[in-house]
C-alpha cells in the first residue's frame, strides 16, 4: 500500500512532454532578443537550451505576430535590433543542438528578411547576407557530420 502511494506521487511529479513543450513555448514567447541570446548560449539559470527551444526561438523570429500582424523585424526597426537578430541567427547556426528543423527555419528567415538584410548590409556596409549563407552551409555540414556519426555508432553497436 505504501509503495503504491509513493509510485503515484512520483508519477504526479513527472511532467508530460506536452506540458513541458507548452511551458517552453510560453517562456520563449515572452523573451526579447537579449533573453533569446542568453537562452541560446545556455546562460539562463534553470532553463537549459534544447533542440526544441532553438526551433521555438527561430519560429518566433520567422512567424508573423498574430496580435499585430507584423514580422518580428521590420524595415524601420532600429539597427541595433536588426543586428542582434542577425547575430542570434548566426549563433544558433553553429550550436551543437542544431537540427534539420532549425536549419530550415534559418533558410526561411533569410528568405523572409531578404529585404531587411539587403537594406542593412547596404546601409552599414556589412556582409550579413553572405555570413547568413555561410551559416546555413555550416549548419548543413554539422547536421551531416552528426548523422554520419550516429550511423557509424549504430553500425558499431550491432
Amino acid at each position: 500500500m505504501m509503495l503504491g502511494k509513493l509510485i503515484s506521487k512520483i508519477k504526479n511529479k513527472e511532467e508530460s512532454p506536452d506540458k513541458k513543450h507548452l511551458e517552453l513555448v510560453d517562456k520563449i514567447s515572452k523573451m526579447n532578443l537579449v533573453d533569446m541570446r542568453a537562452y541560446v548560449k545556455n546562460s539562463m539559470q534553470g532553463f537549459e537550451t534544447s533542440e526544441e527551444g532553438l526551433v521555438e526561438v527561430l519560429k518566433k523570429l520567422t512567424e508573423v505576430n498574430s496580435t499585430n500582424s507584423k514580422r518580428y523585424i521590420e524595415l524601420d526597426d532600429m539597427d541595433d535590433k536588426i543586428r542582434k537578430a542577425f547575430e542570434l541567427i548566426l549563433l544558433i547556426s553553429v550550436d551543437k543542438r542544431m537540427t534539420i528543423d532549425a536549419l530550415e527555419l534559418i533558410q526561411e528567415f533569410t528568405k523572409i528578411y531578404s529585404d531587411v538584410i539587403l537594406q542593412y548590409d547596404t546601409k552599414h556596409k556589412q556582409i550579413y547576407a553572405s555570413r547568413l549563407k555561410d551559416a546555413i552551409e555550416q549548419g548543413i555540414l554539422a547536421i551531416t557530420k552528426k548523422a554520419n556519426f550516429e550511423t557509424k555508432q549504430k553500425v558499431l553497436n550491432n
